[in-house]
Parts: C-alpha cells; structure tokens; sequence
C-alpha cells in the first residue's frame, strides 16, 4: 500500500497525463485520424478508472 504523499503523486502525474492526452487527441481529431482518437479514448477510459482507484485509495487512508 502507498502512503498518502505517493497516492497525491501518482494522483497528480496521472492527471497530468491525462490532460496532455486530451489535448492530444483534439490535434488528432482535427487531423482526421478517427482510429488513433479511439485508441486514446481508451487510454483516457483507463486512466479514468486508474484515477478513481487512487482516489478511493486516498480516502481510505484519510
């Protein structure tokens, strides 16, 4: 189990992927790459539900 201080980091790198995702695949959609945007919404589901464990994991040490 991860103490509270490397949940918050995990929590806040995943986050920060997440938005370099998003803003990823708003370059893709408007490039016209339909397979590769499915692709990183997939990605963006995972980390998602990755995000929501972390979070779940955080409250339960509080």
């Amino acid at each position: 189990m991860m103490t509270k201080s490397q949940l918050q980091s995990e929590i806040a790198e995943l986050k920060l992927d997440y938005i370099n995702l998003q803003g990823d695949m708003e370059k893709l959609e408007s490039n016209g790459h339909p397979t590769q945007v499915e692709n990183a919404e997939r990605r963006l589901a995972k980390m998602e539900e990755k995000l929501a464990e972390l979070n779940k994991q955080l409250a339960d040490l509080s």
